[in-house]
Formats: C-alpha cells, sequence, structure tokens
C-alpha cells in the first residue's frame, strides 16, 4: 500500500519492490499542502531535560474530511522522525490541539507508539512524556545546546571505543597513535556491572602503560549518554535495572575516580565517528551512518559542534508502506535498523533466493554474501542494489532535516564490491529524483588507516586539558 498518497518511484527495490520512500511520501504531501493554498502553519518542539528545545515548522493539510487522516500519517511520523533524531520528553504542538490529542493516544502506554512513550520518558530523561498543545505563536522558541566538544590532541590521552564484541582502546601522543589494540568481550550477556568496568578498566591501564603520564581519557560507546551518564544502551541490556541505576548509569564517573579525577568524557559512538570524519576531511557539517550489526549515526554541525541529540537513526521512518517489516525491539514498522544493516541483508536473503541456515548469526551470513558478491553472483548484488535504492531515498530524507555536506559512510555493510555497489546505486537515485539534494552531498568513506585511528584520536580528544589539572602518573 502507498500509505494514503499516491507515490510512483523512479527507482523500485529489485528484491523490495513495494517500498514507499519516505522522502517521496513527504514531498507528495508537501505538493498537497501547496494544492490547499499553502495549508496551515505548523510547529513541533521538543524541549530536553538540559533545558534545550528543537522546533521543526511545516504545514499541514486543512484538518477534515478525507485530510485527517492524512495529516495523522503525516504528523505521527514526523514526531518518531524528530524524537529519535534529537531527542525529547516535553513535545509542544504549535497550531492544532486535534493533533495533539490524536498524538496523546499514539505515544501513550498501551498506544502504538507505547514502546517511545517509555524510552523516551523515564529511561532517556528520568520523567514522562507529555504532549501539549499551544497556539501557533506560543509555541516555544528553539533554544539548542551545541559543544566544541573534542579536536583537542594536546597532551597526553587514551581513546577508548566499547562495541558489542570488541573493546578498542589506543594511546594517543600530542595527537599520534603510539599504541591501540581491540580486546574481545561480550558485555551484552553479563549480568555482573563489576564486568563492564573491569573490562574498560584493564584496557585503560594497557593504554596507559605506553604512555608517561595520562592526561586525558575519552570514549565513545553505543547508546544515549548525556553528561556523561550512562542513560540506556544494548551494551548493557542484561543488567538488572536496579544493578543498573546504581552501577551502571555512573559507571564513566567511577572510572574516572579510578584515574585521579583527571578529564574524563563519554558520547555516544555515532557522535565521535562523525568527529573523526570531520577531523580527517577538515570540514563540518559530517553526517556519519555506520551500517553494521545496527544503523549507528553522529552529526557534526556546520559549526563544527556535536548536539545534545539523540541521533539514533535506527529508529526513525524510511518506509511509509502500510506493511513494512516490523523491528523487534520498538515494534514499529518500516524504520531503519531494517533497511541499513546486517538485518537488512538478511531479510533480503529468502527474496534474493540465497538459502543460509536460519541458526547462522547475521555477521556471518553478512560474510557470505559479501564472498559471493565478490565473486560475481547476481542474487547477492541485487540485495546491495536494493540496499542502494533504499539509501539514495534516505539520503533525501535526511537531508530535510539535517544541514549536511559531507556524509560519511562506513560500516562492516559498506566494505567491499557491496558498499561500492551500494553508493553508486544511491547516487543515480539521488541525481535523477533529488538533484539538488545530489548537489550539495559529497560521499565520504574512510580508509583503513582511518578507520583504525580516526576513532580513537576523535574520542581520545573529547576531553579538555587545563593547565593546572592534576595528571594520573602510571605505575
Amino acid at each position: 500500500m502507498s500509505a494514503l498518497l499516491s507515490i510512483t518511484p523512479r527507482f523500485r527495490p529489485v528484491l523490495d519492490p513495494e517500498f514507499v520512500p519516505a522522502s517521496l511520501w513527504n514531498r507528495a504531501y508537501r505538493s498537497r499542502v501547496k494544492e490547499f493554498g499553502g495549508g496551515r502553519e505548523f510547529a513541533i518542539a521538543l524541549e530536553r531535560s538540559d533545558g534545550s528545545v528543537s522546533v521543526f515548522r511545516t504545514a499541514i493539510l486543512p484538518h477534515e474530511g478525507a485530510n485527517v487522516e492524512i495529516n495523522h500519517r503525516y504528523v505521527e511520523r514526523l514526531l518518531k522522525f524528530l524524537l529519535w533524531q534529537k531527542g525529547g520528553y516535553r513535545v509542544t504542538i504549535g497550531g492544532d490541539a486535534r493533533i495533539a490529542d490524536y498524538l496523546r493516544t499514539v505515544y501513550a502506554p498501551g498506544g502504538a507508539r507505547g514502546f517511545d512513550y517509555l524510552f523516551m520518558g523515564e529511561r532517556v530523561y528520568g520523567q514522562p512524556m507529555v504532549i501539549q498543545s499551544v497556539a501557533l505563536d506560543a509555541t516555544p522558541a528553539e533554544r539548542e545546546t551545541a559543544a566544541p566538544l573534542g579536536r583537542h590532541l594536546d597532551g597526553y590521552r587514551i581513546g577508548f571505543d566499547l562495541g558489542a564484541s570488541d573493546r578498542k582502546c589506543a594511546a594517543v601522543a600530542e595527537g599520534k597513535v603510539i599504541f591501540s589494540e581491540e580486546v574481545g568481550w561480550n558485555p551484552s550477556a553479563q549480568a555482573d556491572p563489576q564486568y563492564h568496568f573491569d573490562g574498560v578498566h584493564d584496557s585503560l591501564r594497557r593504554a596507559a602503560a605506553h604512555l608517561p603520564r595520562v592526561d586525558a581519557i575519552g570514549g565513545s560507546a553505543a547508546g544515549v549518554y548525556v553528561a556523561n551518564e550512562v542513560r540506556v544502551g544494548s551494551l548493557y541490556r542484561s543488567i538488572p535495572q536496579d544493578l543498573f541505576d546504581s552501577r551502571i548509569r555512573r559507571l564513566f564517573f567511577d572510572l574516572q575516580a579510578a584515574w585521579g579525577g583527571i578529564p574524563f568524557d563519554v558520547v555516544n559512538d555515532g557522535e565521535v565517528t562523525a568527529l573523526a570524519g570531520s577531523m580527517a576531511l577538515n570540514d563540518n557539517a559530517v553526517l556519519g551512518i555506520a551500517m553494521g550489526s545496527s544503523l549507528a549515526a553522529g552529526f557534526v554541525t556546520p559549526l563544527g559542534t556535536i548536539t545534545t541529540w539523540l541521533n539514533e537513526l535506527a529508529f526513525v521512518p524510511v518506509d511509509y508502506r502500510e506493511n513494512a517489516p516490523v523491528d523487534e525491539w520498538s515494534g514499529d514498522a518500516g524504520v531503519g535498523a531494517q533497511y541499513f544493516s546486517q538485518q537488512a541483508v538478511g531479510r533480503l536473503l529468502a527474496p534474493a533466493g540465497i538459502d543460509l541456515p536460519r541458526e547462522m548469526p547475521l555477521p556471518v551470513k553478512l560474510e557470505q554474501v559479501q564472498q559471493l558478491v565478490a565473486a560475481g553472483d547476481e542474487r547477492a548484488r541485487r540485495i546491495y542494489e536494493t540496499i542502494g535504492v533504499f539509501f539514495g531515498y534516505n539520503i533525501a530524507s535526511y537531508a530535510d532535516f539535517y544541514e549536511v555536506r559531507n556524509l560519511l559512510v562506513l560500516g562492516r555493510v559498506m566494505s567491499g564490491v557491496g558498499g561500492d555497489l551500494i553508493l553508486a546505486v544511491a547516487t543515480q537515485v539521488l541525481r535523477e529524483e533529488f538533484p539538488e539534494v545530489a548537489e550539495r552531498i559529497r560521499f565520504h568513506i574512510p580508509d583503513e588507516k582511518e578507520k583504525r585511528h580516526g576513532q580513537a584520536i576523535a574520542a581520545a580528544s573529547l576531553p579538555t586539558i587545563q593547565v593546572q589539572e592534576k595528571t594520573h602518573a602510571v605505575s
């Protein structure tokens, strides 16, 4: 189904031809609004716990007759995107109280977006999610918070990155990596918080052994981190809630104390990926997209700062058809993780006619597909061409919400011949469907050295070292 509006893409994913690109659906909606004389002005404001506020202004159809259902679809998907892009627990709808009433039934305990209600409220921001309505001119003013985080290369630093299967750590002296290593671990299966503390502490000690002293420590990890505090993350999913609250939430404060209170900053891994890309390119306005076990993202603003936004693009709407693939974790359909990750490759195997054992782990399935496409297998090629169509249309969607010049693309799915295919098809889609977007966005794929050391240097560069601050001597 085309989800209420007639959409005719120029490109159809060969293995998923019913795909309804969010970018085209929203473009069709905006065209319909113009047919109605510009529609009615409308705004969504999202407030976060630090007091920052993001505001998105648009226009909607007159809220009557057949337009009601179309408006509901547009605004619900729009709010979903904004929540996972920017975050927020207090949502203010400016311009139509009836739409606010509708959204309150959707984003509510037991509602269709009950997961999002709980996640954005208690789990991330520590208070219930609220949707309120005001007149358009009473919409809260925008108050964005952006930090000039990172790019500090002075002194002796340690950078680390915590992943689902390994933890990376590097010793950095005056901006140069002098030691780096990867150590395997399995944090998601561990119910004891001490496992996390001991693992990170061990990696830090091993890196510190290669430095005369440690002036600062910076890290990146999958999950949501607010002012160095762990709010939520798949790395900690086996930790009971009481232990999460008492031991994991302030894990990095405890590690900082163990290292003598030196400057210690931790942010989401996607943000550090984007920062690493910005440093390598010597340019800003960078959106980083990593297609791995899921979809990770980060953003460096045109001013070179990192925002307090969530940038969890694995959960933003990509596909507007009614029967889109459902994300197991959030329960929503048509969101990013099902289109730009190992999960996407896995779900396209059957349509491609590739039969692999059901019990085979997704990373191994991806390796099999990579081997097939490298050998010229047309079935595997169609998987990557399909993802390329998804990606081309979705880059245009990102461009509606981000001021981006540079698109940094990486992750296991983007490796090798398959990654080249994805980019080639995505570029073709962009040029023919969205030439104005294609003109202003430049792709960048990091080389092996940049991937290996760039993330570590960027993570290590996060904290600021004050001259008078006490360093931690290495024993």
